[in-house]
């Protein structure tokens, strides 16, 4: 009988991979496999500013540009717009100058922005009519929303043509006080008007706190509609990279139709909302959002139609990236993205092939990525036994630890305090720091601006010689004894104030937290300990860290950023003293001040790429280098790892609209999944018999027994 029962399980057990995460889906589905490891906050352009964030937004939403997904250096090209706007320069009695003119005399930069007609949004029920033409979905009563739970659940769908207005009605969206987009003050102190109508809805909404704000009826001076297709922005003075923000979901258009959709009474509590079920004209919608286990892009079926790129230089084509030149976009169906909180469940189930790319962890590394002899990354053979391809690039971001210039002791710009900070900048070994907690995934930095942005400058040319020196053409750090020398002359002997012979001790605020944070930090206060200096580190929440920075209660700290857009300005602006983060709540968190700086920073940020706004560059390089207002520590440097099904993979660390481009072998996958998890059929064999060996006996007595009985 026992036996009978181990036959028929074994007889009912196939190859198929049992451990599949997708059951009940086709294998050879044309979609993209991926994972999120926290849910995204905002999916609303107005508010989203994360990067878990921008992976869904960026496929959905369409702002008037985008960047090139080949090309570098990085270039703006149209996404929903007929060609890349020129501004048009005016000064303050309303004539137009010559391209060429000194930002002094310009007083308003004029951008005619023409969006391709034809344009259609996703289906989506807030756009549904009926046979009168009136919306279905715009005045619902409580029971006709009981059943409802998510978009699927509504009957009908509709669209319409996307129009100038839409964008408009976006910029205006940015001012609303009930959103608190995260770029409103920024974008307040650049596009004409946005302030003011700012605070004309902010009184609004205080004046009448129960009616919805209608941002149609509040004028905003410097945003116009020319007519169903062309709108206007004015912009004060001479800013060139207001053309970089139009390529970010901040400037995608959203239509009113949604916005009135979605605050009907018992929508929120429904999940029913534009920060959880965006409208766009992508590539994709997000068909489901359960944030708990999955979320899945799908292809739009009202997309406007785009090919994939042609141009693109001799190692793109030698990488086959080349290959679909020409063909219609999205080469992909659908994209799954599941829920893995865990780095070790997500790089098991890559390995399976479960997942068509993924990150490397620390606890990952040395089983994907070995250095040769040359210290160049490789693959280990058990990756390249399974055809799997590393990508790696220089991110666009730096880390830093920041010295709070208003501290009384590390702060000023007197020498002995410059000294002071360079003393302690060269005693922090950073190349030290990305061999041992980075393996190897960064670069030291010599300046504020990563490799990629205009301004930085490779190798010896570019070094920091407060902290470096160049021995031939490679870059090696100052002795220790240079730091000790540094220290002496900024009054500290020895790691001693040279008058009352107290120890100098330092204050390191961190939001970091757990095992791999304290090793890290007991590094930093061994590295001050070479220079006698003592480190007390104080640990915080973010929250906690955050208001201590805003308030400049902080001595030392550690902070990064991410480029929003390629250009040096994003990177000197936090160093820019009226953005102060004391006083003004601006992103100088250092509260670094020198008027210097600010002149030439004032001078710089208006100009066109070129020699002469390189040699101003390197003018603000010396004099922050000089003063150290930061320790510039280093530019990650990502590494992926992709399967060989996974096509037209190239970094772009300034575009977030690339799923389009991807494309995979589903078959190819497919017959992976089923080689690399076929079952192992044998130990349930042997365990069978072994059970079956144990209970025989056991079995034959009983029988016995029975007949004896009988």
């Amino acid at each position: 009988m026992l036996l009978c029962v181990g036959a028929s399980l074994l007889a009912g057990c196939s190859d198929g991979d049992w451990n599949n995460p997708y059951p009940g889906r086709d294998a050879d589905a044309n979609a993209v496999y991926s994972a999120f490891g926290e849910r995204p906050k905002h999916l609303d352009p107005a508010r989203s500013y994360s990067s878990n964030e921008v992976e869904f937004t960026g496929q959905i939403y369409e702002p008037p540009l985008q960047y090139h997904f080949l090309k570098r250096p990085y270039e703006l090209i149209p996404l929903t717009v007929e060609s890349v706007p020129q501004p048009q320069y005016l000064d303050a009695a309303g004539r137009v100058l010559p391209d060429d003119a000194p930002s002094a005399t310009i007083a308003e930069s004029l951008y005619e922005i023409r969006i391709r007609p034809g344009i259609l949004y996703q289906p989506h029920p807030a756009f549904a009519k009926d046979d009168r033409g009136r919306y279905r979905y715009h005045a619902m009563r409580a029971e006709d929303l009981a059943s409802k739970r998510q978009i699927a659940d509504f009957e009908y769908t509709g669209t319409r043509e996307l129009v100038a207005a839409d964008y408009v009605y976006q910029i205006k969206r940015l001012a609303h006080p009930a959103l608190s987009s995260p770029i409103f003050g920024l974008m307040s102190e650049h596009i004409i008007g946005l302030k003011a109508l700012g605070a004309a809805l902010d009184e609004a909404a205080k004046a009448h706190p129960d009616r919805p704000l209608d941002l149609d009826a509040f004028p905003l001076a410097g945003v116009e509609v020319v007519d169903a297709h062309t709108y206007r922005v004015r912009v004060k003075g001479k800013y060139p990279q207001f053309l970089y923000w139009l390529a970010m979901p901040f400037f995608a258009p959203v239509p009113w139709e949604a916005e009135v959709f979605y605050r009907q009474p018992g929508m929120a509590e429904r999940n029913l909302t534009l920060d959880w079920q965006p409208v766009g004209t992508g590539p994709f919608y997000l068909a489901e959002n359960d944030p708990n286990r999955r979320m899945v892009l799908k292809k739009n079926p009202n997309f406007h139609g785009e090919t994939y790129p042609t141009e693109g230089d001799a190692a793109d084509r030698a990488a086959g990236l080349l290959a679909d030149a020409g063909k219609p976009l999205p080469l992909v169906d659908e994209a799954i993205f599941s829920l893995e909180k865990e780095t070790i469940p997500y790089w098991s189930k890559f390995l399976q092939g479960y997942y068509d790319s993924s990150g490397i962890s620390s606890d990952s590394f040395d089983e994907a990525v070995q250095f040769s002899s040359g210290g160049d990354p490789q693959l280990t053979d058990a990756m390249r036994d399974k055809n799997i391809h590393l990508v790696t690039t220089v991110q666009t971001s730096i880390w830093y630890v920041g010295f709070n210039m208003l501290d009384p002791v590390i702060g000023g710009l007197a020498p002995e305090r410059q000294k002071l900070r360079q003393a302690i900048s060269i005693a922090l070994d950073y190349e030290e720091f990305i061999s041992i907690f980075l393996n190897g995934r960064g670069i030291p930095a010599q300046g504020p601006i990563p490799p990629g942005i205009f301004g930085h400058v490779e190798g010896v040319a570019g070094l920091n010689p407060y902290v470096y020196r160049a021995v031939g053409q490679t870059l090696v750090r100052r002795p220790i004894e240079d730091a000790k020398k540094l220290l002496a002359e900024a009054g500290y002997p020895n790691g001693r104030h040279a008058k009352t012979g107290e120890p100098l001790v330092l204050y390191f605020d961190t939001m970091a937290s757990g095992p791999d944070a304290k090793s890290r930090l007991d590094w930093i206060k061994k590295q001050l300990d070479k220079i006698n200096v003592q480190l007390v580190v104080r640990g915080t929440d973010y929250n906690r860290f955050q208001d201590k920075i805003r308030k400049g209660n902080a001595q030392l700290f550690e902070w990064g950023w991410n480029a929003d857009y390629p250009d040096p300005e994003n990177f000197f602006f936090l160093l820019y003293g009226p953005h102060k983060k004391v006083g003004t709540g601006g992103e100088n968190a250092a509260n670094y001040d020198n008027p210097e700086f600010n002149r030439l920073f004032e001078r710089m940020k208006d100009m066109d790429n070129g020699p002469e706004r390189q040699a101003i560059i390197e003018q603000m390089l010396e004099i922050v280098r000089r003063d150290a207002p930061w320790i510039f520590a280093y530019y990650p440097k990502s590494f992926g790892l992709r399967h060989d099904w996974v096509k037209n993979v190239k970094p772009n660390l300034m575009a977030n609209n690339t799923l389009k481009y991807r494309r995979v072998d589903p078959a190819l996958r497919a017959d992976k999944r089923t080689a690399w998890n076929r079952p192992v059929l044998w130990p349930i064999a042997l365990g069978g018999l072994a059970l079956v060996a144990l209970v025989a006996p056991a079995f034959v007595a009983w029988r016995r027994h029975e007949r004896k009985a009988a």
